[in-house]
């Protein structure tokens, strides 16, 4: 039986700033895998204009539990007055999702 995840997108406006969010991600394990789409042309209204720009894109993979807290992370994190943060829930492959909510779970304090 297939494992619901979610898929969280956003756009960053170069390469190192998307790194340093992805590893911050990982490293608070708000995500099991983040994936640099790489270099994106933009196009968008943006007060009163159009606008085009070269972005970077991430697609972070996390489970359902870890979801809000991965999107506030990424809001509070993101250089952008207003981030495009876009999240979807998916099912994955009964191994992929297991594996990705085992690599989103809060550590254990003993």
């Amino acid at each position: 039986m297939n494992v619901p995840v979610v898929l969280m997108l956003s756009t960053l406006p170069d390469a190192a700033t998307a790194d340093a969010l992805a590893q911050a991600a990982l490293e608070a394990r708000l995500a099991a895998c983040v994936t640099n789409v790489g270099a994106v042309s933009s196009h968008y209204h943006w007060k009163g204009a159009v606008e085009s720009s070269r972005e970077v894109q991430l697609v972070f993979k996390t489970s359902v539990a870890r979801c809000d807290e991965l999107q506030r992370f990424v809001e509070a994190r993101h250089p952008y007055e207003t981030p495009e943060i876009l999240v979807w829930q998916v099912h994955a492959s009964p191994a992929y999702g297991q594996w990705v909510n085992a690599e989103t779970q809060r550590p254990l304090h003993v």
